[in-house]
């Protein structure tokens, strides 16, 4: 069997894993690529035993790369949700764990020169339209992957990079609230439909007979409480505007609970078809946004600092601590950004080898 090379390198981000691409070594067309990408990560099987996936959703995310045409940026980022057991691509999220590696990846591709001590890598999400900064640390113009930070969810500690999320609200639908209500009655179940980094609906745990503790393994293998989920998501996602989303990872479903370690608020969040073993960056957006907002499902869960609040959302496996820059007008979230910190790693790099019967590796110019 003749087979197609393709460049990529293999980085944890945050907590996930996934290739990292040039997007000009990728055909332009939609349906190709996604061929492409469900070959390479092996989607189709549970294990994803003929490509190079993990078998769980959080570690078959690819991550694509160009130089930005847009004067604000440096780097477009372009993202894909393959599936684990379909073969199915979402372009529709953005991932923010992934996101961590989008700069040292940048870097090492040369599609970004590193600075003394630490670069700041300017990145647009190509799926949401938002702007992050990145800052890498690049001590001597090279990427440094060993540091003392740590984070949920990852063994050990490495180099932090520190990311600033701005123009999160309405990151896909235009607005917070994108139904017009902070919180609304869906299947005789009080939800949150919210778009902050990442749209999500949200029902608080007890209103399931939920504690808010439970693992994501429990919670998966509760078939009963995975269909109710499922069928208020697919009603959330028409009232949110984006339509039928039975083959969409979007909206996310999230369960609140009081907090139990002194945090903020306690979450699960589920991807959607399953429980996340910690908590993604974007989620985590759109979670403090919950929590923080009056008129919620949140409420009286969670506590209401003023000002810039340091937010920490307790999850299956720690915490994530977000800083959070906004104010309250006449009972209204006035978000104005969300920063973060978190760490990646560079795993491996080479090529991954798809069929040539599927590509045969030549690239459209408008890639």
């Amino acid at each position: 069997m003749l087979q197609t090379a393709i460049p990529f390198l293999f980085m944890r981000g945050g907590t996930s894993r996934g290739p990292y691409f040039n997007r000009g070594d990728l055909p332009a067309d939609r349906a190709l690529l996604s061929r492409v990408l469900v070959a390479a990560v092996g989607a189709g099987h549970p294990i994803n035993i003929d490509g190079i996936g993990g078998g769980t959703a959080v570690t078959t995310k690819v991550a694509m790369l160009s130089r930005s045409d847009e004067p604000w940026a440096d780097i477009d980022y372009f993202f894909g949700q393959v599936s684990v057991e379909e073969q199915l691509v979402d372009f529709a999220p953005s991932c923010g764990n992934i996101l961590t590696g989008v700069g040292p990846a940048a870097i090492e591709m040369g599609l970004v020169d590193a600075q003394h001590d630490t670069t700041v890598v300017r990145i647009r999400a190509v799926n949401t339209g938002s702007r992050i900064e990145a800052l890498v640390q690049t001590p001597g113009g090279q990427v440094e992957y060993d540091g003392t930070a740590s984070i949920n969810g990852v063994p050990g500690t490495a180099s932090p990079v520190l990311l600033k999320f701005m123009d999160v609200v309405g990151s896909k639908t235009g607005a917070m609230f994108p139904s017009g209500q902070a919180r609304e009655m869906i299947d005789d179940v009080a939800v949150s439909c919210v778009d902050v980094a990442m749209p999500m609906v949200m029902a608080r745990a007890d209103a399931f007979g939920l504690s808010g503790n439970e693992t994501p393994q429990e919670l998966d293998c509760n078939k009963v409480l995975m269909q109710r989920l499922e069928h208020i998501r697919l009603q959330a996602g028409r009232r949110m505007g984006l339509g039928d989303v039975s083959q969409s990872v979007i909206p996310k479903f999230g369960l609140l609970a009081e907090p139990a370690a002194g945090g903020t608020i306690r979450a699960r969040y589920f991807m959607p078809w399953n429980c996340h073993p910690s908590m993604a960056v974007t989620g985590s957006q759109c979670v403090a946004a919950c929590a923080l907002s009056p008129g919620t499902i949140a409420d009286g869960l969670a506590r209401h600092p003023e000002g810039a609040a340091q937010v920490s959302i307790e999850h299956p496996s720690g915490s994530i601590e977000l800083q959070v820059d906004y104010e309250c007008r006449e009972g209204d979230l006035c978000l104005h950004s969300a920063g973060l910190t978190r760490t990646a790693r560079l795993l491996a790099r080479g090529e991954v080898l798809v069929p040539a019967a599927i590509w045969d590796g030549v690239v459209d110019s408008t890639a």
